[in-house]
């Protein structure tokens, strides 16, 4: 897993996607979907590298898609806004995993193989991804960071009940439109691409649903003659842990012949309703589709490092974390902050406080 303190400083942390070696679908990805290990950059620019084209080498840094980079370089503010999704997506991902047995370890090896696999944590790293994409982009738009797009012009609420727009809101529409040009176009009639996409677009769509008006009245002693309203995007958090969701109920598919025409299509589980055929796209649902069941993630693989010396909390998830193994026990005393208190002007005032507390770790 990488390192935590590390993750914190990650808005210079950028990944790149690519093919994913010859297995995957014939356009690139974007996000923690790649097949090369997450590379340090620096966001800031170097003095001799300021300019009006600076941002190219940012872009060529990022080492993407040739039509990707095109896109890279038309905005000065695509680069940045790119490393903040992948860090997004990786903390994210980290987060909500904290508690389970694959812990979204991202390092070389570990992604790569897991990528060549369609199980479901697969499916949720390329929902995440597109999500981050599509979430960053949207605030960048909307924080001013981008030259070809600015606010959420919402026409939808103009002068509806005396409402009068105004506010920043997150501009989704020029987002949507952006992710779906960068990714690129994707066969339909291969299981793991069709699979793939699903999962892409299933990250776009939870982001489209989660718009939330949020207005702010005007008029004497907040009488709310008028209202100023503008849309905004629901936090990376709640995005997350809506994916994670939809990741433990995702649904497994498998590839059967048509007789007739002698092409693949996908179906679903035994008594469930099987999908249209490989020339026809999914259904526009919510659901994480995966091929293959998950390793059960306990000894070290080529899928992650196993969970011995795992961390664990000892009433919530060292049984299922520690798969069966037990768990060691660590006293230690540990000194922190307490009692703080803001003195005026203008500081906060802490005692420290020592107390003694228990670690547990899984046994190998």
């Amino acid at each position: 897993m990488l390192d935590g303190h590390l993750l914190l400083g990650w808005l210079s942390i950028t990944g790149l996607i690519l093919l994913i070696g010859g297995t995957g679908p014939c356009a690139a990805y974007f996000g923690l979907t790649g097949n090369e290990p997450l590379s340090i950059l620096p966001l800031s620019l170097q003095p001799e590298e300021s300019g009006g084209k600076a941002h190219y080498k940012l872009c060529d840094r990022l080492k993407l898609e040739k039509k990707q980079r095109r896109m890279c370089r038309r905005d000065p503010g695509v680069a940045e806004t790119l490393m903040e999704a992948i860090s997004m997506s990786a903390l994210e991902c980290q987060y909500q995993f904290r508690f389970e047995r694959w812990n979204c370890t991202l390092e070389g090896r570990y992604r790569a193989n897991l990528l060549k696999r369609g199980f479901k944590e697969t499916a949720f790293l390329y929902a995440i991804s597109s999500a981050g994409l599509t979430h960053a982009m949207a605030k960048a738009c909307s924080a001013g960071r981008m030259e070809r797009c600015t606010c959420d012009e919402a026409p939808d609420l103009e002068n509806r009940k005396a409402w009068q727009w105004g506010g920043c809101g997150d501009n989704l529409k020029y987002s949507h439109k952006f992710v779906k040009e960068f990714l690129g176009k994707r066969s339909y009639k291969d299981l793991r691409a069709r699979v793939d996409m699903q999962n892409t677009n299933v990250g776009m769509r939870v982001i489209r649903a989660g718009v939330e008006t949020t207005c702010k009245c005007h008029g004497v002693s907040g009488s709310c003659t008028v209202q100023t309203c503008w849309r905004q995007l629901l936090p990376f958090h709640e995005i997350g842990k809506q994916l994670k969701q939809r990741y433990e109920t995702s649904v497994k598919v498998a590839s059967s012949t048509n007789e007739a025409t002698g092409e693949g299509e996908i179906a679903q589980a035994r008594n469930q309703q099987a999908l249209p055929s490989p020339s026809e796209p999914i259904p526009r649902t919510m659901d994480l589709y995966h091929i293959e069941d998950s390793p059960s993630f306990c000894r070290p693989s080529k899928y992650s490092p196993g969970t011995a010396a795992r961390k664990c909390y000892k009433d919530k998830n060292c049984d299922a974390i520690c798969c069966g193994r037990g768990h060691n026990t660590q006293s230690r005393v540990v000194t922190r902050p307490c009692q703080c208190q803001v003195r005026w002007c203008c500081y906060v005032e802490c005692k420290q406080c020592t107390q003694r507390e228990e670690v547990y770790t899984c046994k190998g």
